[in-house]
């Protein structure tokens, strides 16, 4: 079983930005998934929804996902909110690990200042139906990407990126790595030394030129 406070306490130490660089297959949502609280962070696994402007199927995910999980929902992109100050309210008291909606959101008087994170594709006044059961744990697709059930969803200022259970504690490590090298390459620009000194820059550049396969790195 994974170890959430592992987990997050690993995503606490990088970014989104050096997870993509530590694996270029992560799955990245689309810019349109805005974030709508104040809390950017998310590092948890995927309860997965798919309704169409009905709301009843993010309720029931609320009351039945495991503390720390993160709520993703398939709204279909439309622009009917599906969740609001209430659902938010009772993912906290859930102690769920935020709320992710390809679709609409609202009360965003009381979410802008909320500690859940919460995304959504828009924002609007007009709720959803309650009338529609729905589908939970089901594989679905948000801000353009394929969600499984209990994969895991990190997010931050950057954006929302979803990894492979299997995967995320070797893309988290790698990830370090790749912190560790940015810092020592930014205390070479600190002190004054050009960007290349930090890069196999000219390396790279010369084996592109002859035709080869080659990787711009860290040194």
């Amino acid at each position: 079983m994974m170890d959430l406070d592992d987990l997050r306490r690993r995503f606490a130490a990088v970014d989104t930005t050096a997870m993509c660089d530590a694996a270029k297959s992560t799955r990245v949502m689309d810019s349109g998934i805005r974030l709508r609280s104040a809390d950017a962070r998310i590092a948890g696994p995927a309860y997965t929804v798919r309704c169409r402007g009905d709301l009843l199927a993010v309720l029931r995910a609320i009351e039945l996902a495991a503390p720390g999980d993160v709520v993703v929902v398939d709204g279909g992109g439309l622009e009917i909110a599906l969740a609001g100050e209430l659902f938010a309210r009772g993912a906290l008291v859930r102690r769920l690990g935020g709320i992710v909606i390809d679709g609409g959101y609202r009360d965003i008087g009381y979410i802008s200042t909320c500690p859940l994170p919460v995304y959504s594709r828009s924002v609007t006044p007009m709720a959803g139906t309650a009338t529609q059961l729905g589908d939970l744990q089901v594989p679905v697709s948000c801000g353009g990407v394929a969600v499984r059930p209990g994969d895991v969803v990190f997010a931050d200022a950057e954006g929302i990126i979803v990894v492979d259970p299997d995967d995320a504690l070797a893309q988290l490590e790698s990830a370090a790595q790749v912190k560790e090298h940015e810092a020592r390459l930014i205390g070479g620009l600190a002190a004054g030394s050009p960007l290349s000194s930090g890069m196999n820059l000219d390396e790279h550049v010369a084996a592109l030129g002859r035709g080869e396969t080659s990787l711009l790195r860290f040194l």
